[in-house]
């Protein structure tokens, strides 16, 4: 962890804004239950800090991507219903069922080792995405040999909706009524649906069990629609120097930005070792002060340049943090700035930024 003096950018995590977007999230999916996705380090914002406040926000259901994180995970929250996405990899059996954790079967093999193995378990059904999941043949191998299963308890059958952030998109009623079709052969499973975009459209987009994500961090989880959450993150760099212009120059590598004399530029310590994308050189916008200002040139490994003629001189020194994501600037116009996606940007943050927890943790 970084001492003030020590970072140049700063990464802010409202979790009382988190808290709000999960409640919001619980009333929107009701009365389905609500869980969190919680992969990738909390989509970059820091597994132990989310969990426990969403712990203590009332959330016991839970969903990683692998084994580490769920082990990880249940260090944390002991009595927490986990779910492992990418199933039951090969060896992996006894941690599984030693941290009982709740693996995601996909496959007719992850189904026999599981079942040798014993335990609870969800079935994920693939209606349409065509990435991890058990496919039609598959299911209808387990309804003629119902044996395969033997040791497994079903906790639910889950599918994943390839469109649900085009709420009218054809695709979505195709994949919903392929998994109708599927999960009658457990007609008394619980089943997963929805993510996060699922949680605010119609009760068939949810099932009994909504995988929250995306929302829960603030990024909008539609593409043309209003944002439904509150943003969460807030991203601030240090000026590190303000130069202002005396005759014409070129800014940064491949000098791919001209500027014309008196423009004033100022430098701020991040760059893509950090996670801010390099793709933001001259399409970027930060704030100085309350005022919109581009990013100018290339963002570099550790530095990124802003035009600032517009702001007052008398408002930009060195030393200053300048607004990157936050103080109007959002996380969903900064993806789309960099050609790129709000759960991206999220993960990508970098291990020199220095970390702030707004609100409170919570107890475990």
């Amino acid at each position: 962890m970084y001492s003030d003096a020590q970072a140049s950018g700063v990464l802010i995590v409202d979790l009382d804004a988190l808290a709000r977007n999960y409640a919001a999230l619980r009333r929107a999916a009701a009365p389905a239950d609500c869980g969190a996705v919680v992969k990738a380090n909390a989509y970059g914002l820091g597994l132990s800090p989310v969990a426990r406040r969403l712990l203590h926000e009332g959330c016991r259901n839970f969903f990683v991507a692998t084994l580490a994180e769920g082990l990880e995970l249940r260090e944390l929250a002991p009595r927490a219903r986990i779910f492992v996405l990418e199933g039951v990899v090969a060896g992996a059996e006894p941690e599984l069922a030693g941290a009982t954790l709740v693996p995601v079967l996909n496959s007719l093999e992850q189904v026999e080792r599981w079942s040798e193995a014993g335990g609870p378990a969800a079935l994920h059904l693939d209606t349409g995405m065509t990435r991890l999941g058990l496919s039609a043949a598959d299911v209808a191998t387990l309804a003629r040999d119902a044996k395969r299963l033997r040791n497994i308890e079903i906790e639910c059958v889950m599918t994943h909706l390839a469109c649900a952030d085009e709420p009218e998109h054809s695709r979505n009623a195709d994949q919903l009524a392929a998994f109708d079709r599927l999960r009658s052969v457990w007609p008394q499973a619980k089943t997963s649906i929805g993510n996060s975009a699922g949680a605010f459209l119609s009760e068939a987009h949810r099932g009994d069990l909504v995988r929250a994500g995306i929302a829960l961090y603030g990024g909008n989880p539609f593409i043309a629609e209003p944002s439904p959450v509150e943003e969460v993150v807030a991203l601030k760099a240090r000026i590190l120097q303000v130069r202002t212009l005396e005759e014409p120059a070129t800014i940064g590598y491949g000098a791919t930005y001209a500027a014309e004399p008196p423009a004033r530029i100022a430098v701020v310590g991040i760059g893509y070792a950090d996670g801010y994308p390099r793709s933001l050189g001259n399409s970027g916008i930060a704030s100085v002060g309350g005022v919109r200002v581009p990013v100018v040139g290339r963002v570099s490994m550790d530095l990124a340049c802003l035009d600032v003629s517009a702001v007052p001189a008398g408002r930009v020194r060195e030393g200053m943090f300048v607004d990157l994501i936050g103080g109007g600037i959002g996380l969903d116009e900064v993806a789309a700035a960099a050609g790129t996606i709000s759960y991206e940007i999220l993960t990508r943050f970098g291990a020199r930024l220095k970390r702030e927890y707004r609100g409170e943790v919570g107890e475990v």
